[in-house]
């Protein structure tokens, strides 16, 4: 299963809950592939600590791999070429990197917008579940990256800003699962830093519900223990496993999980 964590806005948990769900699927037993493709690489560091710099880790990351898409070569380098492992059993990483904002306008003038799609696609035969965490913004990458897919989870945080900008976002998909991917599935939407002793979170919510769009449970708790997780470069799983915030992931993992948790195709 491939799927890509998106939302134009920053600041709304792509990285945390990228690396969360994709640590909890690694700790099943399920292969799994992070592909950070925001060149401020959050979700590497995350992962990889301080050897999160693709030099430093071995591989030239998601910068190379693009990069590769640019020159013919009779000997092209395997994609798996370009991932690295954590320290965590069966969670491997294609980092980010500065060179992806350069790498861009080459990337687009020259149409390489599918070739994160057939990489991934001769990736199925290694890994059981592929993650890809994408740049706050409708690019090059994160058009690649929802071509690539076949799920599509969309953070969102409790305020109008948000919910005005949600529409937007589900109008993009839209696009992209018409054009270029048509069995690209949203299969729901991520609250995030949830407060429930407040008003406007709870009413926001439930009318995102019952507008029939495709809201998961469980909601994410804002905790201060998800900051010590980004500093200590272990997700939740790992850092503690019995807290709050670990077992909503773990909730919201069970849900992807089962057929009854997955949103509809919107059209």
């Amino acid at each position: 299963m491939r799927r890509v964590v998106f939302n134009q806005k920053g600041g709304v948990g792509k990285s945390t809950i990228t690396c969360n769900l994709a640590a909890l699927a690694a700790q099943a037993g399920q292969r799994t592939l992070v592909i950070d493709l925001d060149p401020q690489g959050n979700t590497s560091r995350y992962l990889l600590g301080e050897t999160a710099d693709a030099e430093h880790a071995g591989a030239p990351g998601a910068a190379g791999f693009f990069e590769s898409t640019l020159k013919f070569s009779m000997r092209a380098p395997r994609t798996t070429d370009f991932v690295v492992t954590t320290p965590f059993e069966n969670l491997h990483v294609m980092p980010a990197g500065a060179a992806l904002d350069e790498l861009h306008g080459k990337l687009e003038s020259r149409y390489k917008i599918y070739k994160l799609r057939d990489a991934l696609q001769e990736l199925d035969e290694v890994y059981d579940e592929i993650w890809i965490d994408t740049p706050p913004a409708l690019n090059f990458y994160t058009r690649s990256a929802l071509i690539a897919a076949q799920g599509c989870l969309i953070p969102f945080d409790c305020d109008d800003f948000s919910r005005r900008a949600l529409y937007g976002l589900l109008e993009a998909v839209s696009e992209i699962q018409a054009d270029h991917n048509n069995e690209l599935v949203v299969e729901g939407i991520v609250v995030n830093q949830f407060q429930p002793r407040a008003s406007l979170p709870q009413r926001t919510v439930q009318e995102l519900i019952d507008e029939g769009l495709p809201v998961l449970q469980p909601y994410l708790s804002a905790s201060v223990k998800i900051k010590e997780s980004h500093e200590q470069a272990r997700p939740m799983i790992h850092l503690d496993p019995k807290h709050k915030v670990t077992l909503e992931f773990s909730g919201l993992y069970e849900a992807l999980t089962k057929p009854k948790g997955r949103g509809k195709k919107r059209t």
